[in-house]
C-alpha cells in the first residue's frame, strides 16, 4: 500500500486543526509560503521547523511520529533502497543556530570586524579569526552568530557551528577530536573513513577546507588549546571564537583578532528591552524601565530573562518589577560585576517563580541532564513526565527563555540557568537519584529496543524493568532505530562520563554495551573505545569479572578494528586473567570474543581454538542459536587457514539450525563462508551460488558493507570461471556500497575491477 506523502499528511492534519494557513502560521511561527511549499511537496522541514508545525497541530504521539516518518522519506527517498550512491556535490551545512530577531546593540564591535568578512574577492593572506571574549551572559554567541548570519552570503560554501561546552558545569569541555569528528560528518565524511586521532582528525579537516569560502562558528571555548585543532588554514574561510577567557595565546600565535565583549550601553539595554517588551510601555515608564536594566547589570542574559517575564505578565508595571530585584542581595557567582545592584540569581529566581508548580519541577529536573543539548524524549523521562505533558512544560520553559532550541528542534539549556536550576534541586529536596535511574533507563530500554528494530539475531530484554516516567519508544524499522541514536548520541557519552555516582555504575557499564551495534556498525570507533574505557574502569571499581570480561572484549574489539594490536592485547588480558571466574554462558561469550580478536589480528590458529573452546560450551547450554553462531566461526577460522573440506561440513552443519532459529545475519555469513571454502576446492559454480544466497540475505536486511564483502568473494569466483566482465561488475558494486560507508576499501576495490588483481585485506568476513 502506498505511503501517504508528506504534504499530504501536513495538508490533511491543518484539516482536523480547522487551521488555514494563515492560522498554522500565526500559531508555529512558520511563514505561510513555507508551510504551502511543505504542502504541495516543494520542501521539507528541518527538524526545529517540524516540532513547531506539529506543537501547533497538537498532535499526539502516533501522530507525530507518522509525520516525521513521511518527513524523513520525502529529504531522503533513498532510504528505502537497498544500494546507496555516494554524493556528487559537496554538501553545503547549515549549522548556524537561529539569529536573534530581537537583537540590537554592538554596532560599534561589529564597526571594527565588518571589513573580516570577506567577501569573493578579498585576497586575504591568513585566514581572518576573531575570538569574541566577555563574562558569562554578556551575549558573545549572539553577536557570533548574529555577525556570521549578516555575512554568510559571501561564504557559500556553508557554515560550521560547534558548542565547545568550555565551561560546562562537569568540568569536561568538548574534546577537539569528537568536534572535528562532527564537522568531518557535516563535511560529507562518513563515520567510517573519519581518522581516530585528533591530529589526523585536524588534517583532514584543513584539507577539506582548503579551497572552500565558510564561516566556522566554535562557541564556548575554555583555552587556546581546544581551539587551536579547529582552526581552519584556508584565507577564505572565516572563524569566529566565543570565550569567557581572553585568548591571548591565540593571538601570539595565530594572529587572532581579540574581540572583548562588555555590558551593554543604556542605550543598548533599553532598546533590547524595548524590542522584546514593546516600545510603548518602556516608553509609558522610563524611570522602571532604566533602573530595571541597571538592576540586570546591563547583561544580555539577564535582560533577555526579565522581558520574557514581563511580556508574560503585560499588567505587571515595570517599577513593582524593579522594586522586586532591588530587595535582592546575593548573585550567581559567575556573573558576579562591581555593580552591587545587579543580581542575575534573583532574575532566574524570578522568573522561575513565575512558573506553574509543574513547569517549576520540570526545570529543576532539567539540570540531571548530562549534556547542554537533550531531546524533549529524554528531558520528560529525567522529569517523570509524559510525552505530552513534557513537550507543554518544554514550550513554556522555552517561552520563559529558561531554554532555547537548536536546528535540529533539541532542547539548549545554558550553563548558567543549569546550575541555577541544580541548586533549586538540592533545595527542594527532589530525587536527583531516581531522575538520574529514570534518564539511564530511557537510554538503555530505548537502546535496547532500537538494536532489535535492526537486527534478526536475539536481543534481549533488560533484567529490569524502566522505572515507573520513562519514555518507551516504538521502532517500527532500522530507520527510526537509527534515527533516535544519532539524536541521542550526546546524551550518552555525556551519561557515560558524568555518571559519577558509585550507584550507577551498573548502568554506565549496561549502557555502554547496549550501544555496542550501533558505534560498531557506523565504523566509530573512536566513540566505542571511548565508551567501552569508561565501562571497564566500571567494571574494575565494581571488581565485576563478567562485566570487566564483556567491556574489555569489546574494547579489544574497536581497538583491534583500528590496528592497535598492543591496546588490544592489554584489554584481552583483563579477559584471559578472569575466564576461570565466569559462568558458562559469560565464559563462552568471552572465548568467542577472544577468536574474533585473534582473527582480526591473523593470528587464525589462536582465533579457531578460542571458537572450539566457545562452541563446546555453547553444545553443552544446548541453545541451538549460539551453537550455530559458532559453528560459523569455526568454518571460517579453518577455511583461513586452508582447511577447506572441514570448513564446509562444519558451516553445513549451522545452516539448518539458524534457519529453524530465524537469525538470518548468521545465515548470510555462512552462506558466505562455505562459498569461500568451495571456491578454494574448485567448485567454483557452487562455491557462486553460496556467494548469491548470502547476498540475497545480506540485502535483505539492508547491510551494504557485507554486501560488499560477498561481492568481493563472488567477483573472484567469476574471475576464475573466466567471466571477468561479471567479476568487474561485482568488484565495482561493491566499491560503490564501500563508498557509500566511507570505508577505506573502496578503491581498493575498483582497483582490482581495473587489473583483477587482489586487494589487501580481501579474506575478511563478518563471523556475526
Amino acid at each position: 500500500m502506498e505511503q501517504a506523502t508528506f504534504g499530504a499528511l501536513l495538508r490533511a492534519a491543518r484539516g482536523r486543526a480547522r487551521l488555514t494557513l494563515d492560522g498554522l502560521a500565526g500559531a508555529s511561527g512558520v511563514s505561510v509560503r513555507a508551510i504551502g511549499d511543505m504542502e504541495r511537496g516543494r520542501s521539507v522541514p528541518r527538524h526545529g521547523t517540524l516540532d513547531e508545525l506539529m506543537d501547533a497541530l497538537a498532535l499526539d504521539e502516533d501522530e507525530r511520529r507518522t509525520l516525521t516518518a513521511a518527513a524523513r522519506r520525502t529529504a531522503d527517498p533513498a532510504t528505502a533502497t537497498t544500494t546507496a550512491t555516494a554524493a556528487t556535490a559537496p554538501p553545503v551545512p547549515r549549522q548556524l543556530p537561529p539569529a536573534l530577531r530581537t537583537f540590537r546593540g554592538r554596532d560599534d564591535v561589529l564597526a571594527r570586524v565588518r571589513h573580516l568578512g570577506g567577501g569573493p574577492g578579498d585576497r586575504a593572506e591568513h585566514p581572518p579569526v576573531v575570538a569574541v571574549g566577555g563574562m558569562a551572559g554578556v551575549g558573545k554567541t549572539s553577536l557570533a552568530v548574529h555577525w556570521a548570519h549578516r555575512v554568510a552570503d559571501r561564504f557559500p560554501d556553508g557554515q560550521l557551528y560547534v558548542n565547545l561546552r568550555g565551561f560546562d558545569p562537569s568540568g569536561t569541555g568538548l574534546d577537539p577530536a569528537e568536534a572535528l569528528g562532527g564537522f568531518l560528518r557535516a563535511l560529507g565524511v562518513p563515520g567510517a573513513s573519519i581518522p581516530d586521532g585528533a591530529e589526523e582528525r585536524a588534517a583532514a579537516f584543513r584539507e577539506l577546507l582548503a579551497d572552500r569560502r565558510m564561516i566556522v562558528l566554535l562557541d564556548n571555548a575554555r583555552d587556546s588549546q581546544q581551539v587551536r585543532p579547529l582552526l581552519p588554514r584556508s584565507p577564505h574561510c572565516l572563524t569566529v571564537i566565543t570565550s569567557r577567557n581572553h585568548l591571548t595565546g591565540l593571538a601570539t600565535t595565530n594572529e587572532v583578532r581579540l574581540v572583548d565583549l562588555g555590558l551593554w550601553t543604556a542605550e543598548e539595554s533599553l532598546d533590547a528591552l524595548a524590542a522584546r517588551i514593546g516600545p510603548e510601555r518602556v516608553a509609558a515608564e522610563p524611570a522602571g524601565a532604566a533602573e530595571l536594566v541597571e538592576l540586570c547589570g546591563r547583561l544580555p542574559l539577564a535582560v533577555a530573562i526579565v522581558a520574557a517575564q514581563l511580556a508574560a505578565e503585560p499588567a505587571l508595571a515595570l517599577r513593582v518589577a524593579a522594586g522586586e530585584l532591588t530587595g535582592a542581595r546575593s548573585r550567581l557567582d559567575a556573573l558576579t560585576t562591581d555593580d552591587p545592584h545587579s543580581d542575575v540569581r534573583a532574575v532566574f529566581s524570578w522568573s522561575y517563580r513565575a512558573l506553574d508548580p509543574a513547569a517549576a519541577r520540570f526545570f529543576r529536573h532539567l539540570t540531571v541532564l548530562p549534556g547542554p543539548v537533550f531531546s524533549a524524549e529524554a528531558a520528560a523521562s529525567a522529569a517523570g513526565e509524559p510525552m505530552a505533558t513534557a513537550r507543554r512544560l518544554l514550550r513554556s520553559l522555552v517561552a520563559a527563555s529558561l531554554l532555547s532550541r537548536d536546528a535540529d528542534g533539541c532542547f539548549v539549556l545554558h550553563d548558567l540557568v543549569r546550575e541555577h536550576a541544580g541548586d533549586l534541586l538540592d533545595q527542594e529536596r527532589d530525587d536527583r537519584y531516581a531522575a538520574e535511574i529514570r534518564l539511564l533507563d530511557y537510554l538503555r530500554h530505548n537502546a535496547r529496543a532500537a538494536v532489535r528494530a535492526s537486527e534478526t539475531r536475539p536481543v534481549h530484554e533488560l533484567d529490569h524493568a524502566p522505572a515507573p516516567g520513562t519514555v518507551l519508544l516504538p521502532f517500527d524499522d532500522r530507520g527510526q532505530g537509527r534515527a533516535w541514536f544519532q539524536r541521542e548520541e550526546r546524551t550518552i557519552l555525556a551519561a557515560l562520563r558524568t555518571g559519577d555516582d558509585p550507584r550507577l555504575l551498573h548502568y554506565r557499564m549496561g549502557l555502554a554495551h547496549d550501544c555496542i551495534p550501533h558505534f560498531s556498525a557506523r565504523g566509530q570507533w573512536a566513540d566505542e573505545i571511548a565508551m567501552q574505557r569508561l565501562a571497564l574502569e566500571a567494571a574494575l571499581l565494581l571488581d565485576d569479572p563478567e562485566g570487566i570480561c564483556s567491556t574489555a572484549a569489546a574494547l579489544a574489539r574497536a581497538l583491534a578494528e583500528t590496528g592497535r594490536s598492543e591496546e588490544a592485547d592489554r584489554a584481552v588480558g583483563h579477559v584471559e586473567r578472569r575466564l576461570h571466574l565466569l559462568p558458562l554462558l559469560a565464559r563462552a561469550n568471552a572465548q568467542r570474543s577472544l577468536g574474533w580478536v585473534r582473527g582480526r589480528q591473523r593470528r587464525h590458529d589462536e582465533a579457531l581454538g578460542h571458537a572450539r573452546t566457545a562452541l563446546a560450551i555453547y553444545r553443552t547450554l544446548a541453545d541451538d542459536n549460539l551453537i550455530a553462531r559458532e559453528l560459523n566461526a569455526v568454518g571460517w577460522y579453518l577455511t583461513l587457514l586452508g582447511r577447506h573440506r572441514e570448513a564446509i561440513a562444519t558451516c553445513r552443519e549451522a545452516l539448518p539450525l539458524l534457519q529453524e532459529t530465524g537469525n538470518r545475519f548468521s545465515e548470510a555469513a555462512t552462506w558466505d563462508s562455505i562459498g569461500y571454502a568451495l571456491h578454494h576446492v574448485g567448485e567454483l559454480d557452487e562455491a557462486v551460488h553460496h556467494f548469491r544466497t548470502s547476498l540475497g540475505l545480506y540485502e535483505e536486511l539492508l547491510d551494504g558493507y557485507n554486501q560488499a564483502e560477498v561481492l568481493d568473494h563472488l567477483a573472484g569466483t567469476q574471475q576464475a570461471l573466466g567471466d571477468t566482465g561479471a567479476a568487474r561488475a561485482s568488484w565495482l558494486r561493491a566499491a560503490d556500497l564501500l563508498s557509500a560507508l566511507g570505508n577505506s576499501r573502496a578503491d581498493g576495490m575498483r582497483a582490482r575491477a581495473l587489473t583483477g588483481r587482489e586487494p589487501a585485506g580481501s579474506s575478511a568476513h563478518a563471523v556475526d
